[in-house]
């Protein structure tokens, strides 16, 4: 795995040691499979945006601290100029980029993420986190399944879940598929 990795993996373990949490503990008050956790924090597997969103949450901490390291510091406002949003994690089917991630003690997570090509005949990922969450598709065409049923969306086309229902979506038509994602 990448140091990127390792490092969120770090400070996620040393928050849950400091609250003297065990992994299995602090998995099933989150609602995360322990197996999964436990690959997280190992830095096995990267952890999902949204499971980091729910520990970020948990320990009262910005998740810009847990991915950078920094603290978050703009409490007013947080302007992000095009092209030039920090990358948060790489994962083969998605790219994400964080819009606020200056901004201090957000009620939202919004991102731009990146659907890459190469997944059609593949099943979707299917992951949750507790929440809800909204996406909108700026450009591409992107298959969306939550619990079970699945949308074809393309731009202009939004769609809002309970984020604790399995979903995951991937891009269409052998190009990538760009949509705003905010996780609440």
């Amino acid at each position: 795995m990448s140091d990127a990795t390792q490092e969120i993996a770090a400070r996620v373990r040393v928050l849950r040691e400091i609250e003297n949490i065990s992994v299995e503990t602090l998995a099933r008050e989150l609602g995360f499979d322990p197996a999964d956790y436990s690959a997280w924090e190992s830095g096995a597997a990267e952890f999902p945006i949204g499971a980091l969103v729910e520990i970020a949450g948990h320990f009262k901490v910005d998740l810009t601290e847990l991915v950078s390291g920094e603290a978050s510091r703009l409490r007013t406002y947080c302007v992000t100029r095009a092209d030039r949003a920090p990358e948060v994690s790489r994962r083969p089917m998605y790219t994400y980029w964080n819009l606020a991630m200056n901004f201090h003690r957000k009620i939202g997570e919004p991102f731009l993420v990146e659907a890459n090509p190469g997944t059609e005949g593949k099943p979707i990922a299917l992951n949750t986190h507790p929440g809800q969450e909204f996406d909108y598709v700026l450009e591409g065409r992107l298959l969306v399944s939550v619990g079970g049923h699945e949308e074809e969306l393309g731009p202009g086309d939004c769609i809002y879940y309970d984020s604790s229902e399995p979903h995951g979506m991937k891009s269409l038509g052998g190009r990538p598929a760009r949509f705003l994602a905010i996780v609440l």
